[in-house]
Protein backbone atom coordinates (compact mmCIF):
# COMPACT_ATOMS: atom_id res chain seq x y z
CA UNK A 1 0.00 0.00 0.00
CA UNK A 2 2.96 2.29 0.69
CA UNK A 3 4.22 1.80 -2.51
CA UNK A 4 1.37 2.27 -4.22
CA UNK A 5 0.36 5.55 -2.02
CA UNK A 6 4.19 7.04 -3.38
CA UNK A 7 3.55 6.19 -6.78
CA UNK A 8 0.73 7.80 -6.55
CA UNK A 9 2.06 10.80 -4.96
CA UNK A 10 4.86 10.89 -7.37
CA UNK A 11 2.52 10.59 -10.78
CA UNK A 12 -0.10 13.19 -9.21
CA UNK A 13 2.51 15.88 -7.72
CA UNK A 14 4.49 18.21 -10.39
CA UNK A 15 7.90 17.82 -9.16
CA UNK A 16 10.01 20.45 -10.36
CA UNK A 17 13.07 17.52 -10.12
CA UNK A 18 11.45 15.34 -12.53
CA UNK A 19 9.14 17.83 -14.55
CA UNK A 20 10.74 19.14 -18.09
CA UNK A 21 11.49 22.69 -18.04
CA UNK A 22 8.83 24.16 -19.50
CA UNK A 23 9.10 25.19 -23.56
CA UNK A 24 8.78 28.62 -24.97
CA UNK A 25 5.14 30.09 -24.46
CA UNK A 26 4.24 27.41 -21.91
CA UNK A 27 5.18 28.76 -18.73
CA UNK A 28 1.59 28.77 -16.77
CA UNK A 29 1.05 24.93 -18.46
CA UNK A 30 1.92 23.39 -15.22
CA UNK A 31 0.88 24.38 -12.43
CA UNK A 32 3.08 23.96 -9.66
CA UNK A 33 1.61 23.10 -6.06
CA UNK A 34 1.62 25.67 -3.17
CA UNK A 35 4.66 25.97 -0.94
CA UNK A 36 3.11 24.01 1.83
CA UNK A 37 2.54 21.00 -0.80
CA UNK A 38 6.60 21.45 -1.91
CA UNK A 39 8.57 18.55 -0.73
CA UNK A 40 11.33 19.64 1.53
CA UNK A 41 14.30 19.12 -1.50
CA UNK A 42 11.72 20.99 -3.38
CA UNK A 43 11.89 24.29 -0.42
CA UNK A 44 15.59 23.75 -0.28
CA UNK A 45 16.43 24.02 -4.51
CA UNK A 46 14.26 26.93 -4.14
CA UNK A 47 16.01 28.49 -1.17
CA UNK A 48 19.57 27.75 -1.89
CA UNK A 49 20.53 30.72 -4.50
CA UNK A 50 19.11 33.22 -1.61
CA UNK A 51 20.99 31.28 1.10
CA UNK A 52 24.28 31.51 -1.02
CA UNK A 53 23.82 35.17 -2.20
CA UNK A 54 22.85 36.06 1.43
CA UNK A 55 26.15 33.98 2.87
CA UNK A 56 28.61 35.62 -0.09
CA UNK A 57 27.33 39.07 0.71
CA UNK A 58 26.94 40.24 4.20
CA UNK A 59 27.61 43.74 3.50
CA UNK A 60 24.50 43.97 1.35
CA UNK A 61 22.20 41.55 3.58
CA UNK A 62 20.43 44.91 4.98
CA UNK A 63 19.49 45.87 1.50
CA UNK A 64 18.32 42.75 0.70
CA UNK A 65 16.69 42.61 3.73
CA UNK A 66 14.94 45.71 2.68
CA UNK A 67 14.03 44.51 -0.78
CA UNK A 68 12.72 41.11 0.23
CA UNK A 69 10.32 43.70 2.82
CA UNK A 70 9.16 46.05 0.26
CA UNK A 71 8.69 43.10 -2.43
CA UNK A 72 5.60 41.70 0.44
CA UNK A 73 3.80 45.18 0.54
CA UNK A 74 3.54 45.38 -2.92
CA UNK A 75 0.10 44.83 -4.63
CA UNK A 76 0.24 42.22 -7.25
CA UNK A 77 -0.23 45.32 -10.09
CA UNK A 78 3.16 46.82 -8.75
CA UNK A 79 4.79 43.57 -8.64
CA UNK A 80 4.24 43.08 -12.41
CA UNK A 81 5.21 46.14 -13.32
CA UNK A 82 8.54 45.17 -11.04
CA UNK A 83 8.75 41.62 -13.66
CA UNK A 84 8.99 43.85 -16.36
CA UNK A 85 11.39 46.72 -15.27
CA UNK A 86 14.00 43.38 -14.46
CA UNK A 87 13.09 41.70 -18.09
CA UNK A 88 14.04 45.07 -19.61
CA UNK A 89 17.19 45.95 -17.46
CA UNK A 90 18.20 42.32 -18.08
CA UNK A 91 18.07 43.11 -22.02
CA UNK A 92 19.98 46.42 -22.14
CA UNK A 93 23.47 47.44 -23.21
CA UNK A 94 25.72 48.71 -20.62
CA UNK A 95 25.34 52.34 -22.21
CA UNK A 96 21.71 51.71 -21.54
CA UNK A 97 21.50 50.67 -18.23
CA UNK A 98 24.16 53.97 -17.15
CA UNK A 99 21.46 55.76 -18.70
CA UNK A 100 18.77 54.46 -17.04
CA UNK A 101 20.56 54.69 -13.13
CA UNK A 102 21.15 58.96 -14.83
CA UNK A 103 17.62 59.16 -16.08
CA UNK A 104 16.47 57.73 -12.26
CA UNK A 105 18.77 59.21 -10.32
CA UNK A 106 17.85 62.70 -11.58
CA UNK A 107 14.17 62.21 -11.38
CA UNK A 108 13.88 61.00 -7.82
CA UNK A 109 13.50 64.78 -6.70
CA UNK A 110 11.18 65.31 -9.09
CA UNK A 111 7.29 65.58 -8.71
CA UNK A 112 5.39 63.63 -11.81
CA UNK A 113 5.21 67.06 -13.75
CA UNK A 114 8.73 67.05 -13.70
CA UNK A 115 9.21 63.62 -14.40
CA UNK A 116 6.91 63.71 -17.57
CA UNK A 117 9.13 66.86 -19.33
CA UNK A 118 12.67 65.59 -18.82
CA UNK A 119 10.89 61.87 -20.21
CA UNK A 120 9.87 64.04 -23.37
CA UNK A 121 12.70 66.04 -23.60
CA UNK A 122 14.43 62.73 -23.47
CA UNK A 123 12.39 61.32 -26.33
CA UNK A 124 13.23 63.77 -28.72
CA UNK A 125 17.30 63.62 -28.04
CA UNK A 126 19.50 62.04 -30.58
CA UNK A 127 21.78 59.17 -29.28
CA UNK A 128 24.71 61.73 -28.91
CA UNK A 129 22.59 64.06 -27.15
CA UNK A 130 21.71 61.49 -24.82
CA UNK A 131 25.05 61.23 -24.14
CA UNK A 132 25.66 64.25 -23.23
CA UNK A 133 23.42 64.50 -20.88
CA UNK A 134 24.61 61.58 -18.75
CA UNK A 135 28.03 63.29 -18.97
CA UNK A 136 26.27 66.40 -17.24
CA UNK A 137 24.53 64.26 -15.42
CA UNK A 138 26.18 61.00 -14.09
CA UNK A 139 24.53 58.04 -12.14
CA UNK A 140 25.52 57.21 -9.17
CA UNK A 141 28.06 54.62 -8.40
CA UNK A 142 26.87 50.98 -8.53
CA UNK A 143 26.65 48.86 -5.63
Amino acid sequence: MRTFTTLALALLLPCSALASPPQAGEDDARPMPAWEQLTQSQRDTLIAPMRARWNDNPEKRARMYEHARRWQDMTPEQRERAHRGMKRWRHMDPEQREQARALFQQMRGMSPEQRKELRDRWHGMTPEQRRQWVEQNPPPPED
